[in-house]
């Protein structure tokens, strides 16, 4: 997390204490990245939802149950799957039911964008459903905002609206309406957590997405900061490579280059420790296990924080 997040900004962080039952309705602008930060930061373990697509291949389904991400198909995925969410919306309600969080992006897509998309219907589904089988659901409207869509070891702002209950929508109306007013509701604080800033508006996305770091900062990571990306940078070009000529397309990007890094950053360190042991035969050189990731995190606090 120190190395691959720059800074982590929360507005209310007591409420990563927030036990179940709860309904974390979140926005969607990068990919599985949104449900690792969410997963991480949460006191509880948090189940997500995730597009039913990624589950037509049984081993990765079972992969991706054990990990706690459970299928939501939409219209574009084949009408013959529609009828599995009722499958998955009933494992939500037994979550609920014990004290479980679950994470829903309620856009449905992602794109990489500082933009509150449209609402799908799925949060408000699930939300009523629960209120309706008497589970004490609460609510709770998150927006994430990444400095960067590109770049690795970006700022992360996580804002925190108001949590939403039963007792905040009339139970007797109109299922429509309740459908209605619930996302109307959300939409009204998400609007406040999720940054609007325009691809195109540079000066915006400086002023609101950048942190700057002090001249003292500066000069004390200097050195360090240097050394890390010479030590790194066998690894990260040939990951990015890799990376950009599969995902350029879409936005998956920013994810898939985190989870690669995520798993082969370890066996990395471990190959260049083990040549310098061997090459130079001295205990110290198992310091560099400690001191390597040092030096990326020192590259990561002065590196450009914002897309080119």
């Amino acid at each position: 997390m120190l190395i691959w997040c720059r800074r982590i900004i929360i507005n209310k962080p007591q409420l990563l204490k927030e036990k179940g039952s709860l309904l974390i309705a979140c926005n969607h602008p990068n990919s599985f990245l949104d449900s690792v930060i969410l997963d991480t930061i949460f006191q509880q373990n948090v189940w997500n939802l995730a597009r039913g697509d990624a589950f037509k291949n049984k081993m990765i389904s079972r992969i991706l149950a054990a990990l706690k991400i459970l299928p939501v198909y939409r219209t574009s995925e084949g009408t013959e799957n529609l009828s599995e969410n009722y499958k998955t919306f009933d494992a939500c309600i037994s979550i609920f039911r014990q004290n479980g969080v679950v994470a829903i992006f309620s856009e449905g897509k992602c794109i990489n964008e500082w933009h509150l998309r449209t609402l799908k219907k799925g949060t408000a589904r699930l939300a009523l459903k629960a209120w309706e089988e008497g589970v004490p659901l609460k609510v709770l409207p998150v927006g994430i905002n990444f400095s960067s869509f590109s770049r690795f070891g970006k700022n992360i702002f996580l804002n925190f609206g108001e949590i939403i209950t039963a007792k905040d929508l009339d139970m007797n109306m109109a299922e429509g309406l309740r459908h209605q007013l619930f996302n109307e509701q959300l939409r009204t604080q998400l609007e406040k957590l999720v940054f609007e800033i325009p691809k195109t508006d540079r000066q915006a996305q400086a002023a609101i997405l950048e942190i700057k770091s002090s001249f003292l900062k500066k000069i004390l990571l200097a050195i360090p900061a240097a050394i890390g990306w010479l030590i790194h940078l066998p690894l990260f070009l040939p990951v990015k490579h890799y990376v950009w000529k599969r995902t350029h397309k879409n936005d998956h990007y920013d994810s898939v280059m985190t989870a690669i890094l995520l798993f082969t950053y370890p066996v990395y360190l471990l190959i260049i420790t083990s040549m310098l042991w061997i090459i130079l035969n001295c205990w110290w050189t198992i310091f560099l296990l400690l001191l390597t990731p040092f030096t990326a995190w020192t590259y990561v606090q002065l590196k450009p924080q914002l897309d080119k």
